[in-house]
């Protein structure tokens, strides 16, 4: 079963690829920090409005994760990162590095990108387990 890109089962599938991740716990387990990754409609989707993921990350562990509504009244996280739906697509499926990514601004990051770049091996094992993730991609 494929899992849609970007939807509440997705986010919930990556959620427990994270969990049951050993390389993913390693690498992230001095990380602290919650994200909303925000995918932006674009030309190549069919995405109408931009969807909200939220993800808590925690020593290694992926203590929540879920689309977000509304997100002027949900808690702000430390990062926000946005980008265009075809530039997540590429990083889902890990053609193109999140790291290179934020420093060419294809990812917008609000937060502090040298946390960020303290953790390089925490995110680089967090996109290989979106690679393992079944997913399908809204086409336009």
């Amino acid at each position: 079963m494929a899992y849609v890109f970007p939807s509440a089962e997705w986010v919930n599938a990556l959620k427990d690829v994270l969990n049951n991740s050993e390389d993913y716990r390693s690498a992230a387990k001095t990380w602290e920090g919650d994200f909303f990754f925000i995918v932006e409609p674009d030309e190549t989707t069919t995405l109408k409005e931009p969807v909200v993921l939220y993800m808590d990350l925690w020593h290694g562990e992926c203590r929540n994760a879920y689309i977000v509504e509304n997100p002027d009244e949900h808690k702000q996280p430390e990062f926000v990162i946005t980008a265009p739906y075809k530039v997540w697509k590429q990083v889902v499926t890990a053609q193109l590095d999140p790291i290179q990514a934020m420093m060419t601004r294809k990812l917008k990051l609000k937060g502090n990108l040298m946390k960020i770049m303290r953790s390089v091996k925490a995110a680089n094992e967090l996109v290989r387990c979106c690679t393992m993730v079944p997913t399908e991609f809204p086409e336009a």
